[in-house]
């Protein structure tokens, strides 16, 4: 039997203005993501400028595969806080201790595995994206330092999943701008400073996310709220852990997918030379800036339908899917047209190399425009990982990023060698995943599908 407890208005978001509520929630997310994009973007302007081009290339090859290998144990995570969402909404706070400290006790077991898995196949994994020997033993020591802070990156991402699954995403902004101030100096002072190499930019990362698993872990064991954390539970529960996977492994998978197309582009890149490996790096950090909005919109989106859905408040779904989705597509438009005017300013501060920023900025300029596309995209999912069903989102996904991605990419670099056939790639898969999440959403009964999963 489930026994209902009452939890702290504040976090819920089962009542109230849709609109408020969503942007109250995602405002602090945009916060800190901005502080979390520093993590990596003080990583390229430092080692940019003052290691040079071949060092900024080694730190930009690193950061797909990186992701390939992270994408899905975040992917897990977000499936946690979907069940956690869920039972936070429908205020049955047992389950939601279950799954905590289930999620929790896998936490440990990933970050070890991930761990020994980055620090020892780097070097393989490396030389199967072409990546260059010039690059190359840079990109190594880079890629097994960042893997070195594994623990603490899995960790204080499942931390976070569980504030924000609650409805708290204050806390994990105040932890953030501390760890990324201290990931900043440590850059400055590795770097600029001493004169060490490119494995001190990682060094720098590990040690911050390490201060701030501590800051949000700290909270969750002495909150006063229905989520507080007791190592003394920290076991896996199987019916939690049966669905965490059931919905963390199509988001993991999701992003693995997305990762290996995204590897795959990166290797063709690379055949281009460092000049362009480091020109459509720089363009990769400065879209993650203008992806945020977008991002803290799916946060706010998946949350709000996980916990809506919980408490059977279908109007207040629908309604708020409209609104994250038309704010996610206009923010990131505006960003857009802004990124293509000042397109060659933003490409020169991580490397003013005349060839790199050329390369660069036609790579920006090719993807920018459809940026809209991309929004849509990643808000429709994300309300669909809400809703229990990430496995469309998967499937969606794979389809249009990775299983027509990958071939158009391989096909048009063969017929046309020049970069500007990869950067196609992007417009071309946002478009038809628009178009297969439009149809899903017009005709599938997605709710309900949630409604059976949470019966079980």
């Amino acid at each position: 039997m489930r026994r209902h407890v009452p939890v702290s208005r504040s976090t819920l978001m089962t009542e109230g203005p849709i609109a408020r509520q969503l942007i109250a929630f995602a405002f602090p997310l945009l916060l800190g993501n901005l502080f979390q994009q520093l993590y990596n973007t003080a990583d390229s302007l430092i080692v940019g400028n003052f290691l040079g081009s071949e060092a900024l290339a080694a730190v930009s090859s690193s950061s797909n595969l990186i992701f390939l290998l992270v994408g899905f144990f975040n992917g897990l995570a977000m499936g946690a806080g979907v069940v956690i969402g869920r039972y936070y909404g429908a205020r049955d706070i047992a389950r939601v201790q279950k799954t905590i400290h289930t999620m929790l006790t896998t936490g440990v077991i990933v970050g070890v595995f991930l761990t020994c898995a980055g620090v020892t196949l780097s070097p393989v994994l490396l030389r199967l994206m072409g990546t260059p020997e010039t690059v190359l033993p840079q990109s190594i020591a880079y890629f097994r330092t960042y893997f070195f802070g594994s623990m603490a990156f899995v960790l204080y991402n499942i931390c976070t999943g569980i504030l924000q699954a609650v409805g708290d995403s204050r806390h994990p902004l105040y932890y953030l701008i501390v760890s990324s101030i201290v990931n900043i100096v440590l850059d400055l002072l590795f770097i600029g400073v001493m004169g060490m190499g490119v494995g001190s930019a990682a060094a720098a990362t590990a040690i911050s996310q390490f201060v701030s698993f501590a800051l949000c872990f700290y909270r969750l064991l002495h909150s006063d709220r229905d989520y507080r954390v007791d190592l003394r539970k920290l076991r896996i529960d199987p019916t939690a852990l049966r669905q965490i996977l059931q919905n963390g492994v199509p988001s993991g998978l999701s992003n693995c997918i997305i990762s290996f197309a995204n590897v795959v582009i990166q290797a063709n890149i690379n055949a281009f030379g460092a000049a362009a490996m480091a020109g459509c790096g720089a363009h990769s950090r400065i879209e993650g800036f203008a992806f945020l909005p977008v991002t803290c919109f799916n946060m706010a989106l998946t949350t709000f339908v996980s916990q809506n859905l919980g408490a059977g408040r279908h109007d207040r779904v629908k309604k708020g899917v409209r609104i994250g989705v038309a704010s996610s597509v206009c923010i990131a438009e505006l960003i857009a047209l802004m990124i293509f005017a000042f397109s060659p300013k933003l490409i020169a501060l991580f490397d003013s190399n005349p060839e790199v920023v050329a390369y660069g900025m036609m790579h920006q300029r090719t993807i920018v425009p459809f940026f809209f596309l991309a929004a849509f995209t990643h808000s429709m999912a994300a309300a669909l990982r809400g809703a229990g069903k990430s496995s469309v989102s998967m499937w969606g996904m794979a389809v249009c990023w990775c299983v027509i991605r990958v071939p158009y990419v391989t096909i048009a670099t063969k017929l046309f060698p020049v970069l500007t056939a990869v950067s196609w790639a992007y417009p071309i898969t946002w478009t038809i995943s628009s178009i297969f999440f439009i149809l899903y959403y017009r005709k599938a009964d997605w709710m309900n599908g949630f409604e059976k999963q949470a019966a079980h």
